[in-house]
């Protein structure tokens, strides 16, 4: 026998290399096999219910790292829930409907008019169901657990029929109606948008000052006056109907040297615009306040048919243009709100698909609106005084990346300003992570105007609404209620496949059609009605869900997309919000804070990092990032995470290695435990309070520290780098090991069930090599819970001040190794001059302090130092070698080192731990070495 096998060096088949691209799809199998969701939802089966509703993400394409994010923080919370005592089950969900699928379809050469609605319709459906299987696997290759049999999708007939009563509610309350004020329009999508479709880009844009001739001045401006007038859209002076002055705003009329017109302009700006007009010298006229201006009517510039109205609005500012800003009420919203007030024509001059009608006169139909320029500065004339280029911001569709334009056409609308008030108290009665998402979305619902929630396009949604023969729109609660029920048994496809007459009630009559004739709404519902819709079509209609929810989690840009549209049809319909709290993260970038885009080529699929790194590292990241902002991501990033993943790993496996021969039923009493147990005990409950407090705060960030900090500093650096003097050196069986096994086993158990909702996989990993735990899988075991040792707080503040002491003496040691006075600090004899409380706290902590220091001698002096010892905050230290020969088998120095007769070089403690231990091999002697 070799002396080196009288020593517990740890043993494990838990290896150290991870391999997780190959090993996680095994546990994966492995779980679907054995219904894990299922009985996990089982085991808690009467609990309190907590109930996460899942943000349905697009189904198209394979999902990216911001999906990761997000479903991965849903999996960590669900899970973290379901151990500790809530029946938390997880539905996810998907988006389906909407022009994206159109245009994948119309880059696969699909064409939308030339064929069959309805089986266009089919051609739609069967995609988006095939985007739902590929985006399935991607969310379960994360690890991911939920229903994934059972997913709400919102194409579904169910979900549908759901939304249509959702949607007759509000209708049935007076808050759906039909109006033709302008919208966002996207002429690259030939449709309507909604707010949560824009975004914003800067572009270059050419603005005109131009003058428009008083027509009639009503005694106050003489015919002679022109009004200088601004705008940024050249081409909606083609619809402008008024003029809009600030009633408050100082107005002057200059005349220019050698002009023969009279200008009226902002006081505010006259010398700013004669440089840009090139009035050299000119002559103040007279000052008229805004508000004396009213009803004054001006020529159009070109159209001799059209007066423009000279109209008060509060939205005109002097900060830039002329103080008069041209007023088509169908291309603003501002226009149309003043416009409305002073019964000005709402007069489209622009189509669908941004080209310019036969409204717009000969000279400019069939032009693109953003080309017109040309032809607007020659139908100008001398009128144009000016033009310039400026750089502004614009609203952009999202999803073609091409400007919108506002334009007024018959839409329906979802009322807000009926029920806002409502709205915002039910945002102050809900939960905020992070608090600033209440002010964020209270703002957005304080000043968005009406959601228009019509479509012009075929994939969605159609809008349950029929006309009769006179126009009066008909969408009461039976005719909702009677297609809701038509849309549960067949899919909304039935819709666009029967006569309006088949899908109204038998029997039904309406006054305004004497003839018995319907139509039926072609426009299909905005997909955020759809998605908005969905605490009606799963939470509160799942057995086993509850609505409201308890959380909504999704991206920053929800506030004005799903988190919107949730909250204005819950609050509609029952008065309250879909939700009890809401969690926000934000964007995801790359490692160089960059948005990322294809053409950059910096995206990073998850499938990919699965491949390369595994999953958990995904889902180790996940928790490492502040998400509260946006967080970046590379691969290099990915690789310093899974140095962190490799040092928990070796953590762990450390201590299954060194409980390998351990049972529960040796765990010693706490009462028991040597005191450096204790304290670790103690750390390691403050550490179990940390994250059990983090998981209900949804601080994962909090969790990821407290976890690498703990292996870190509490474990690796001080208590299992001594621990091996102990676990490895003495005897199997001895109550000092017993002692230590006992806080190994217990932190082992523990920290992987509080690992397992981030790192579920590596968890399970584990937990197959604890078997004397009697869970089948980790996921079904119960988060540890924090035990009240508050009578031992004085262990800790004892400890602390230990650890304190412990720094200075490190610092001591590394001045000796510097200088060669020792190697290792087994090496050590270390000679501590300190105070006497110093002296008394080390005495009082009643523990082998020189092991703790990992030095083979220590000596505590009451002596003065001497003048070459090295001060550390008050406290002398002096280092010198020990004295002895070092022991074959602890590998302390020690005086007690002699040559045994069974050829052992030790010293006495090891040998008596030998001679007890291994009596046939002292008798027999040990190998020698060659």
């Amino acid at each position: 026998m070799k002396l080196k096998e009288t020593l517990n060096l740890g043993q494990t088949a838990f290896p150290m290399r991870a391999g997780l691209p190959n090993k996680e799809p095994e546990w994966q199998k492995a779980w679907d096999e054995a219904e894990l969701y299922k009985k996990r939802q089982e085991l808690n089966a009467g609990k309190p219910g907590f109930h996460l509703h899942d943000g349905p993400p697009y189904a198209n394409g394979n999902i990216h790292v911001g999906h990761a994010l997000n479903k991965i923080s849903k999996d960590i919370i669900v899970r973290s829930k379901s151990m500790m005592g809530y029946q938390a089950p997880f539905v996810p969900g998907w988006d389906t409907h909407g022009l994206p699928i159109e245009q994948v379809l119309a880059k696969q050469g699909v064409k939308r008019k030339e064929i069959d609605l309805a089986t266009y319709l089919e051609m739609c459906r069967d995609y988006a169901l095939s985007q739902v299987d590929k985006q399935r696997d991607d969310f379960k290759r994360l690890g991911v657990s939920a229903d994934w049999e059972n997913p709400y999708i919102t194409l579904t007939p169910d979900f549908e029929a759901a939304q249509i009563r959702v949607f007759g509610a509000m209708a049935d309350k007076g808050f759906i109606y039909r109006g033709a004020k302008p919208v966002y329009w996207s002429w690259s999508s030939e449709s309507a948008l909604a707010e949560a479709e824009i975004e914003y880009h800067d572009i270059d844009s050419t603005s005109l000052y131009y003058a428009n001739k008083v027509k009639d001045g009503k005694g106050v401006l003489d015919t002679d006056t022109y009004i200088v007038v601004w705008t940024t859209t050249p081409f909606t002076i083609t619809a402008s109907r008024g003029l809009t002055v600030g009633p408050d705003v100082p107005y002057v009329v200059v005349k220019p040297s050698g002009s023969d017109r009279k200008y009226l302009i902002a006081e505010a700006l006259v010398d700013s615009l004669a440089a840009k007009f090139g009035w050299e010298t000119f002559e103040l006229v007279a000052t008229y306040k805004g508000s004396e201006l009213e009803y004054i009517v001006t020529e159009h510039p070109w159209d001799e048919a059209v007066d423009e109205l000279v109209i008060l609005g509060e939205h005109v500012t002097t900060d830039s243009g002329t103080g008069v800003i041209h007023t088509a009420p169908s291309f603003g919203e501002d226009d149309y709100n003043v416009g409305m007030k002073y019964d000005l024509e709402v007069y489209v001059t622009v189509n669908e698909r941004g080209l310019m009608n036969e409204l717009a006169g000969p000279d400019f139909e069939g032009q693109f609106y953003d080309k017109v320029l040309p032809t607007v500065t020659e139908k100008l004339g001398d009128l144009l005084l000016a033009s310039e280029v400026i750089n502004h911001s614009y609203p952009f569709d999202w999803r073609t990346k091409k400007p919108i334009i506002w334009r007024a056409v018959p839409q329906w609308f979802a009322s807000v300003s009926k029920f806002r008030q409502e709205i915002l108290d039910e945002i102050e009665a809900t939960n905020f992570y992070p608090t600033w998402g209440k002010t964020r979305l209270y703002n957005m619902i304080r000043d968005r105007g009406d959601w228009v929630i019509s479509r012009q396009r075929a994939w969605g949604v159609p809008l349950p609404i029929f006309y009769a023969e006179d126009g009066t729109a008909i969408m009461t609660k039976e005719v909702t209620d009677h297609v809701a029920a038509l849309f549960e048994e067949h899919g909304s496809i039935i819709w666009w496949k029967s006569e309006a007459k088949d899908l109204l009630p038998a029997g039904f009559t309406h006054p305004g059609s004497p003839n018995g004739l319907f139509e039926k709404e072609t426009d299909i519902m905005d997909v955020w009605f759809d998605s908005g819709s969905s605490w009606n079509g799963v939470m509160n209609a799942r057995e086993g869900l509850s609505y409201p929810a308890d959380l909504y989690l999704e991206g920053s840009d929800q506030y004005r997309g799903w988190f919107n549209s949730s909250l204005i049809t819950s609050v509609a319909v029952n008065g309250h919000a879909p939700y009890k709290s809401v969690l926000s993260q934000g964007f995801v970038l790359d490692g160089k804070g960059e948005k990322m885009s294809k053409s950059k080529g910096n995206i990073i699929s998850p499938n990919d990092v699965a491949k390369q790194y595994g999953a958990e590292i995904l889902r180790l990241w996940v928790a490492s990032v502040d998400t509260d902002n946006d967080v970046r991501v590379s691969m290099d990033i990915l690789g310093q995470v899974s140095e962190t993943y490799r040092k928990i790993r070796n953590t762990m496996r450390f201590l299954i290695a060194n409980t390998s021969d351990f049972a529960p039923s040796d765990a010693v009493a706490f009462e028991d435990l040597r005191p450096v147990d204790k304290y670790m005990t103690l750390k390691f409950n403050q550490l179990v309070a940390q994250i059990t407090d983090a998981y209900e705060k949804y601080d994962f960030m909090a969790i990821y520290k407290s976890v690498v900090n703990f292996i870190t500093i509490d474990l690796s650096a001080f208590y299992l780098d001594f621990a091996k003097d102990v676990v490895y050196i003495e005897a199997a069986e001895s109550p000092v090991r017993r002692q230590m096994q006992t806080v190994f086993y217990e932190i082992l158990v523990k920290l992987t069930k509080l690992l397992t909702p981030i790192l579920p996989h590596t968890a399970e990993e584990i937990w197959s090599y604890l078997e004397h735990e009697t869970e089948e899988f980790v996921q079904l075991s119960e988060m540890p819970e924090v035990v009240d040792y508050a009578s031992y707080d004085t262990i800790l503040t004892d400890w602390e001040n230990f650890m304190t002491f412990r720094t200075q003496a490190q610092k001591a040691l590394e001045e000796a190794r510097n200088a060669k006075v020792i190697g290792k600090s087994l090496e050590a004899h270390l000679t501590v001059y300190a105070p006497e409380p110093v002296r008394v706290m080390l005495a009082t902590l009643g523990s082998d302090i020189a092991q703790l220091l990992i030095v083979s001698q220590l000596t505590i002096s009451e002596e003065t130092a001497p003048s070459d010892a090295v001060v550390v905050d008050e406290i002398a230290f002096t280092v010198e070698r020990a004295t002895g020969e070092v022991c074959e088998r602890c590998r302390r120095i020690d005086e007690t080192v002699a040559e045994r007769p069974y050829h052992a070089t030790i010293c006495d403690h090891c040998a008596q731990i030998v001679e007890t231990a291994f009596p046939e091999a002292v008798a027999e002697g040990f190998e020698v070495k060659a």
